[in-house]
């Protein structure tokens, strides 16, 4: 069976990312699981730094102004950090990264798509910031490059909210 497919469909255009399944189980599965059960369904991208990231996934960013977007995670709680030898993916553009506070084991809902290559992000990689990767933009990068070229403020935050109204999981033969 292959990996299912998400489909983000939001203010600025719809675009779709395979989910690693396969490759990332506990991250990815742990994506999947939230999005089935409708928890990123009217959230906001909170986050966005032209030729760096686009991040989302914070419930308090159903408020797109609200104060406290970027520090909450899931009812669930966080998730372990997976770090599989046998799959070393980069922080490459396009591609789906779980964001974390920094310390072990602090993941949760948030996530961020690369719009560059972050390379210094990949948990293989010397460093204190270790952020694995569980997707990639299969469709629809027009779309990521829209969201991150909008104009934010001091605070990386899109200046005109960007939604998504839904994530869709179409599950692949």
């Amino acid at each position: 069976m292959a990996n299912p497919k998400a489909v983000f469909h939001t203010s600025m255009g719809n675009f779709t990312a395979e989910i690693f399944e396969d490759k990332m189980p506990v991250t990815a599965g742990n994506f999947l699981t939230l999005a089935r059960q409708g928890y990123y369904d009217g959230l906001h991208f909170h986050r966005v730094i032209e030729d760096f990231m686009i991040q989302f996934g914070c419930p308090y960013s159903k408020d797109p102004r609200s104060p406290k977007c970027g520090t909450g995670g899931p009812p669930s709680g966080n998730i372990v950090d997976e770090h599989p030898p046998a799959h070393k993916l980069s922080n490459e553009p396009g591609t789906l990264s779980m964001a974390n506070t920094g310390r072990p084991n602090s993941g949760g809902s948030q996530f961020f798509i690369n719009t560059a290559h972050n390379d210094y992000l990949d948990w293989f990689t010397p460093g204190p910031s270790k952020h694995p990767v569980f997707g990639q933009i299969v469709e629809g990068m027009d779309v990521i490059n829209k969201i991150q070229s909008m104009p934010t403020d001091a605070g990386d935050r899109p200046r005109t909210p960007i939604k998504v109204d839904k994530i869709e999981i179409v599950e692949q033969e």
